[in-house]
């Protein structure tokens, strides 16, 4: 289907005719399909934040939702925003420009969160956690002034991923970025259409598109991130096993709360035995065992 029309939206303009662009940009946009429709991310007639870094991840989010919602496939508005955080160099003029440019309705927004970052976190310390808070708190602001039901960020697959064990080995818990929250306040989505969809993906993208990509320089900038050693971890595995990021994507989609540990979510203390285990179940995989439930 998506091959079947030229460029849609200014987004597009420029794309590459190449059979093997084709093939990303229809990966994506199904994939950011199926992640919208699996996490019921849809409700008619609202209106998105769309949160825009720079990055490639949040150039390929823009482009995936707007090609969906000209094809009628997602009917919410859709309004940019840029939080200018006042680091030092920040290219202040490309993210309105190229906005102004697609024909995308946006909001620019400068905030120091930068000087604040700067003053409070230790020498020697990430600066990661303290600006995450700042700006999503002035992303909740915006989202609320602009009459926005949700907020809607760029993580993708490998993000989520990286989360995952960074929890696992620094956190002591099995929690990841999940693609669909409430805030604290209860009064926004938190949305990640882009769960499904693999970094390697965003980067052939937005290189293909030659979108305008500015670094983020402040996080960047340092070394020893504990996501930093995470990604180089799972770099090495994907290297030595292709496809292994995907299988353990999977899995954090097929968890049975049977088979871990935590009573909170399964009630271990009212295990009982039964004389006949429920087909397709059984314990150690022996179908001799009975099923304990």
């Amino acid at each position: 289907m998506l091959d079947d029309l030229d460029d849609i939206h200014p987004l597009f303009h420029g794309a590459p005719s190449t059979t093997e662009f084709k093939k990303l940009r229809k990966r994506i946009i199904r994939n950011v399909r199926e992640a919208i429709e699996q996490y019921g991310m849809v409700e008619r007639g609202a209106k998105w934040l769309v949160c825009l870094s720079g990055g490639k991840d949040s150039y390929t989010m823009l482009a995936a939702l707007y090609e969906l919602k000209w094809r009628g496939m997602l009917p919410v508005e859709l309004v940019a925003c840029n939080l200018d955080q006042g680091q030092p160099g920040f290219p202040a003029t490309v993210l309105p420009e190229f906005l102004e440019r697609m024909q995308v309705p946006h909001r620019i927004e400068y905030q120091d969160t930068y000087s604040i970052v700067m003053d409070k976190v230790p020498q020697g310390r990430t600066f990661c956690a303290l600006c995450s808070r700042l700006r999503r708190g002035n992303l909740y602001r915006i989202a609320r002034e602009e009459g926005c039901t949700a907020v809607v960020l760029g993580h993708h697959r490998d993000d989520i991923l990286e989360t995952f064990f960074m929890n696992l080995f620094h956190g002591g818990r099995l929690a990841t970025m999940p693609p669909k929250l409430v805030n604290e306040e209860g009064d926004l989505f938190v949305y990640r259409p882009l769960a499904h969809v693999a970094e390697e993906d965003c980067e052939r993208f937005a290189k293909a598109m030659n979108y305008p990509i500015i670094p983020c320089d402040l996080c960047g900038s340092q070394d020893g991130l504990q996501r930093q050693q995470v990604k180089q971890i799972l770099d090495g595995w994907e290297k030595n096993s292709p496809g292994r990021r995907q299988v353990m994507f999977k899995a954090l989609t097929n968890i049975r709360p049977s088979h871990m540990m935590d009573p909170k979510l399964f009630d271990f203390l009212g295990l009982s035995l039964t004389e006949s285990p429920e087909a397709g179940e059984n314990t150690e995989n022996s179908s001799e065992i009975p099923k304990l439930r």
